[in-house]
């Protein structure tokens, strides 16, 4: 009996997927609940296990768009195994002789021409310097003895026009189908809102203190590290509840105004950039939410985020201070109305108490539309995680840091 194996939705409103990559080739034997594809959607990308047992035969190509509910191999399961094969894993590219690396047989000098010339070497001097130029001494007539390329000749070189030593190698790649829409997106972001960042810096010294004073204790009774996400999480969550506008999103002529937060946090992926939902973090502790931000990290990191653990955010952190980046102007995520931007903590001189003293500080920005988020409700929101982090203890932990914690 023949198998015929379609595309499942992977999820609401998605009408196609794009074959990624296959794991298998065609006449394979496979295995029931072996990953056999990876399928791009315009939301995630998500493995295709084999519905059954059998030899499969490929119906689409790497690059395919293939509608959901259309037919993407055929299992054979009256196929039997070849005989001493175990169960398949997922394929990896094996060894090959064409991929053993030879040291090159010497080459011989390249015979002098008018454009070649080898009576003499460069100077240490000029071969810094025709280095930096991109120019090979052997293309130049040095005025020194023998030949000899001087200092001057370097400095006087100019290379040769359409002439380069570097790769001039290029790659063209589809891009999946998740970027792609993901570019759709941002694009649509920039023309469809009225975009506006407002900015602050946050002394982190305080979220540092605590830290270092409960962190140990607070992984070795939680399994998770207490990091600055938590922090800023419920920072955000309190400064929501203050100003309700930045929770909001506009549908056609109607506000809508969300009475929980679910925040959405980017992460890398080995699909790129990919942004998870912690659901209702309000009513989340620090416990929560790490032990959250962990679980999204880890299944987006192992490719095995779903398209529902993806939608419905009503608001987006995103941190590119992981990456080194001091200050940047965050996108919105849409149909949300604001997102927060963190980046790197660099020590600076502050003012403190009328005293010059170096604090661990860090800039913050806060994308929102304008149509909907007026600029005293941009400014005291962002204030009001400016308070929270700096001042932690009373605003976020109701003056009580071992309850707080859970410890």
């Amino acid at each position: 009996m023949v198998l015929e194996m379609k595309v499942p939705s992977p999820g609401e409103s998605i009408t196609e997927v794009e074959i990624a990559t296959w794991l298998v080739e065609d006449g394979d034997y496979v295995e029931k609940d072996q990953p056999i594809a990876e399928v791009d959607s315009d939301k995630a990308t998500l493995e295709l296990p084999a519905e059954e047992s059998g030899i499969i035969t490929l119906k689409a190509e790497e690059g395919d768009a293939v509608a959901v509910g259309a037919v993407v191999c055929l299992i054979d399961m009256d196929a039997a195994r070849p005989d001493g094969t175990a169960a398949p894993e997922k394929k990896e590219a094996a060894p090959t002789e064409e991929k053993k690396e030879e040291t090159p047989a010497p080459v011989a000098a390249a015979t002098p021409t008018n454009e070649t010339y080898a009576t003499g070497s460069a100077s240490p001097a000029a071969k810094k310097i025709l280095d930096e130029k991109g120019i090979n001494a052997g293309t130049i007539q040095g005025t020194g003895k023998d030949g000899r390329v001087t200092k001057e000749d370097a400095i006087n070189a100019v290379p040769a026009m359409g002439t380069t030593t570097g790769s001039r190698a290029s790659e063209k790649k589809k891009m999946s189908m998740l970027r792609r829409k993901v570019a759709q997106r941002l694009v649509s972001v920039k023309n469809e809102t009225a975009m506006l960042t407002t900015f602050n810096e946050v002394n982190m010294q305080p979220v540092f203190d605590l830290r270092a004073q409960y962190k140990e204790e607070f992984k070795a009774k939680h399994g998770v590290g207490l990091g600055f996400m938590s922090f800023f999480t419920l920072a955000v969550t309190r400064a929501l509840e203050l100003y309700p506008d930045v929770n909001s999103m506009i549908d056609g002529d109607f506000q809508i105004k969300n009475e929980f937060a679910d925040i959405s946090i980017a992460v890398s992926g080995p699909k790129g950039l990919m942004v998870p939902v912690i659901r209702n973090a309000e009513n989340l502790s620090f416990r929560g939410v790490e032990a959250e931000v962990k679980r999204l990290a880890l299944r987006a990191r192992d490719g095995q985020i779903t398209v529902d653990e993806m939608t419905g955010g009503t608001f987006t952190i995103t941190n590119g201070g992981v990456f080194g980046s001091m200050l940047s102007t965050p996108i919105i995520n849409p149909p949300q109305s604001a997102i927060l931007g963190m980046h790197n903590i660099v020590e600076r001189p502050m003012a403190v108490n009328g005293q010059v003293v170096i604090q661990p500080i860090m800039y913050v920005a806060l994308s929102y539309d304008h149509r909907i988020v007026d600029g005293r409700e941009s400014v005291g929101f962002l204030v009001a995680i400016k308070e929270a982090i700096e001042n932690p203890i009373e605003l976020l932990m109701n003056n009580n840091p071992k309850k707080a914690l859970e410890l």
